[in-house]
């Protein structure tokens, strides 16, 4: 077992750090308050080549290996959740199926300006009735001529009310459930195509977040995203496992952010005539906190070896998820309880900490869904 980073991942570290601590920390507060898309800092962190960090270097990406993804994925939400989660919604979930599946033609038109930072791409899985639950998912599509139709509405959707191009969900046979899904991809200026309410979120704030809107919408066959109709639920458990250990990264990067926060005020928060931090429980505080972060750390980086070894990660990655969330919720709870009052104001950090903090119990599915997904693996079904 060998746990040290290669050189190259040490100085992608290291890069990325700061590349964050650079551009991303200072804007942070101001991108939650704002709650906007943040333009200028999109374009300005598009440019530096990250948003291509998966993809092969052949189109235009970075080539990193699974544990450098991780590295990126904790970093960016270290400095930001709201920004992180349009970046990873690009760099992901908002991009692979038009990557792995649209011919040159689409790869040039939408996979290249997204990875540049020129075009803003996103995925559209929720609706009001299906969250986990894809198999009731009532958006449709049907054959009509050398195309398809579409029809249907999708919710929570990140970059939805802004995005250039959308690679979406729909049933192409309800009757099969799960077996009836596929992948399509939407752009920008379709007919009947919009992005519909923006919600006004709790945290991850300078996403936009809304509906997207398909009314009678026809895309070309080449538009088809898959292999065949009906194995949409297969090909998105390609890389499910990849999506869980995103999340997971993410909020393991928050939870240092927050960490850090703790950490330096109660070095120079003085009661009773001492720094707080010389106290017994305190320090039993930032000890608890430290050992659950570093066993998170490990636990995705497990399953990132195990996404380079082409190995099965699927409990893995839903564990480390899991369990990396509830370590960033504790984490944040634990700023705002050294921080005391203060924590309660808008003026200081912790409370964006922790209203970001509770996104992550949805991305990657709910931890409900997911423990019931994990036991039923360790168990079998009865």
């Amino acid at each position: 077992m060998d746990f040290a980073l290669t050189e190259e991942q040490e100085f992608f570290k290291k890069m990325i750090a700061e590349t964050v601590d650079k551009m991303i920390v200072p804007r942070a507060a101001e991108i939650d308050e704002k709650d906007e898309f943040p333009h200028e800092l999109w374009h300005q962190f598009a440019s530096l080549g990250y948003l291509g960090i998966r993809y092969p270097e052949s189109v235009g990406g970075m080539n990193a290996d699974k544990t450098m993804c991780l590295t990126f994925y904790e970093e960016v939400a270290r400095g930001s959740t709201g920004f992180s989660t349009i970046v990873n919604q690009n760099c992901l979930m908002g991009t692979h199926f038009v990557y792995k599946f649209g011919n040159e033609a689409i790869r040039e038109r939408c996979f290249g300006p997204a990875i540049r930072g020129e075009k803003v791409a996103t995925i559209c899985f929720t609706e009001d009735q299906s969250g986990s639950d894809l198999g009731a998912t009532r958006t449709r599509a049907v054959k009509d001529g050398d195309g398809w139709r579409i029809n249907g509405t999708k919710q929570w959707i990140t970059n939805g009310p802004i995005c250039d191009f959308c690679t979406v969900l729909a049933t192409t046979d309800p009757s099969k459930g799960l077996k009836g899904l596929s992948f399509f991809l939407v752009e920008k200026g379709t007919p009947g195509f919009s992005g519909g309410q923006t919600l006004d979120k709790l945290g991850a704030r300078g996403t936009a977040t809304g509906e997207v809107v398909l009314d009678n919408v026809w895309v070309p066959d080449e538009n088809f995203l898959g292999t065949e109709p009906g194995q949409g639920l297969v090909e998105v458990g390609e890389i499910l496992g990849e999506v869980r250990l995103m999340v997971g990264a993410s909020a393991l990067g928050l939870a240092r952010a927050a960490y850090t926060e703790a950490l330096e005020f109660s070095r120079k928060r003085i009661a009773f005539g001492k720094p707080i931090g010389s106290f017994q429980l305190i320090r039993e505080k930032f000890a608890n906190m430290d050992m659950e972060m570093n066993a998170a750390r490990l636990m995705l980086y497990y399953g990132a070896w195990l996404l380079e070894k082409g190995m099965d990660v699927t409990t893995a990655a839903a564990e480390a998820k899991v369990y990396a969330t509830e370590v960033c919720l504790k984490v944040v709870d634990e700023l705002t309880r050294i921080y005391g009052a203060n924590a309660f104001a808008h003026e200081y950090a912790p409370q964006r900490y922790f209203r970001d903090a509770r996104l992550f119990l949805y991305g990657g599915g709910t931890h409900e869904v997911l423990r019931d997904f994990i036991g039923r693996k360790l168990i079998g079904r009865l």
